[in-house]
């Protein structure tokens, strides 16, 4: 008999949870989004638990537009902190666990996030991973000198050249470019400084980074979206991919076809981890479960629960809310305005039915059920080629968290499907992912 594939297993630490209504459970602190003390709990219970990395998904604007009108005062999304300086200070308390964060190409510069993450890898020891993401919103263009946000296809095509000058940057100092010769006086050696001298479309970086080659090689590249265009980065670039599919059939045809890309860009298929966000309702039963489940859910007004549906369709709150779900207008996130208007179709779901399916995980998928039921479904995706591993989404945190160790790891090791030790001190030896070579130190022929 062989023996189950190893899965690949990281926690999203975003706010309180998951759940719209998180910050009213009776467990919840309603104030822990902005305390160390919460980050820190989470981040140090995830490393006992050997899980590969934590995760802060980041926006750069207000997330929940108030629209209807009274959505935005019954968000939890809207305190939160700066993710590099948050897992900067979490990297001083934990030891082994990843440590990955959100930044956005459409906001930044590649110089600003090769800096940043390549000192967040050095004072981690190696953990340091940069989710990329084409910023959507036209809150966070107002929040950088634009009235409208960047045409859609431009802000992929900024993208694509933003990583790879980022990837040039991290390539600037070979590995043993230091040479520290108290005697000679010499510091560098000048020869394994490589200057990148790039000139495109959207920038014109000079360089070197001011950064010595970090324990990593480079940062982990993490990418999320099923977009075309996000989709050829992934497949050049990522080394894990956080996808969203609420069925198996899906999740197995995205991962075909993304592993399938993989070939034109001179990469081997498991040189990149997919990992679908999945929110897990775990009860000792499966009413108990569904309990859980039932009972955030009735705490979710209908103003917020129409803002979740504001983004992809605009704003119902004219639409009888127990009727169909209407085409979207304008998505605003194309890809998953689709994959929410084929759900609501399939189900034949209202408008309160679908966002009373997405507010419990932001739009991902939900499993309700035992330790077992949840093992059995990450199991079979695993073996089904739609996944490798999955992106933990809690519907509330810290509470998540500590069932999902206490209940479903035991039965996830008893199958022999997660660790019991860490491989090594590094994300990507804990990913099972080879270290990249410098570009400089390395012929192509090799």
């Amino acid at each position: 008999m062989s023996r189950p594939k190893q899965i690949s297993l990281g926690l999203s630490m975003r706010y309180l949870g998951y759940h719209a209504a998180a910050w009213r459970h009776p467990s919840a602190d309603p104030d822990a989004a902005s305390k160390f003390s919460h980050y820190k709990y989470i981040a140090q219970t995830a490393e006992a638990a050997k899980l590969d990395m934590v995760f802060l998904a980041d926006g750069i604007g207000l997330r929940t537009p108030d629209t209807p009108p009274g959505a935005l005062q019954r968000s939890h999304q809207t305190f939160e902190l700066e993710p590099l300086t948050l897992l900067s200070a979490l990297s001083a308390v934990t030891s082994h666990i990843g440590l990955v964060a959100t930044a956005s190409t459409t906001y930044n510069e590649p110089y600003h996030i090769a800096r940043k993450w390549a000192s967040l890898d050095h004072l981690s020891g190696g953990r340091a991973g940069w989710n990329i993401v084409t910023s959507w919103s036209e809150i966070e263009a107002r929040n950088f000198g634009r009235e409208k946000h960047m045409e859609y296809n431009l802000r992929y095509e900024r993208a694509a050249e933003f990583v790879e000058v980022v990837k040039g940057l991290w390539d600037s100092w070979e590995e043993n470019a230091g040479v520290f010769d108290k005697a000679s006086g010499i510091l560098l050696d000048t020869t394994k400084m490589h200057t990148l001298f790039h000139k495109g479309k959207h920038f014109q970086v000079e360089g070197p980074l001011t950064i010595k080659r970090t324990p990593q090689g480079r940062p982990v590249l993490v990418q999320a979206g099923a977009a075309q265009q996000g989709m050829e980065i992934a497949a050049a670039n990522a080394d894990v991919v956080y996808s969203s599919h609420f069925d198996i059939e899906a999740g197995r045809a995205y991962y075909a076809d993304l592993k399938g890309r993989m070939a034109k860009h001179s990469r081997d298929v498991d040189s990149l981890k997919i990992m679908p966000g999945v929110t897990l309702f775990i009860g000792r039963t499966r009413a108990e479960a569904q309990a859980q489940y039932d009972q955030l859910n009735e705490l979710v007004a209908p103003e917020l629960g129409l803002s979740y549906l504001y983004q992809q369709f605009g704003d119902l709150s004219g639409h009888d809310l127990d009727g169909p779900v209407p085409e979207p207008p304008d998505p605003r996130i194309k890809s998953m305005a689709a994959k929410l208007l084929a759900l609501a179709r399939r189900d034949h779901l209202t408008i309160r039915q679908l966002y009373a399916t997405i507010t419990p995980g932001f739009g991902g998928r939900c499993v309700i059920g035992t330790a077992r039921d949840i093992a059995d479904d990450m199991q079979a995706w695993v073996e089904g080629g739609a996944a490798d591993g999955f992106n933990l989404c809690p519907p509330v945190l810290p509470l998540g968290l500590d069932q999902f160790v206490e209940w479903v790891l035991p039965e996830l090791r008893a199958r022999g499907m997660f660790r019991r030790e860490y491989a090594g001190p590094t994300l990507r030896e804990n990913l099972g992912l080879a270290q990249p070579w410098n570009r400089y130190s390395r012929s192509p022929a090799a």
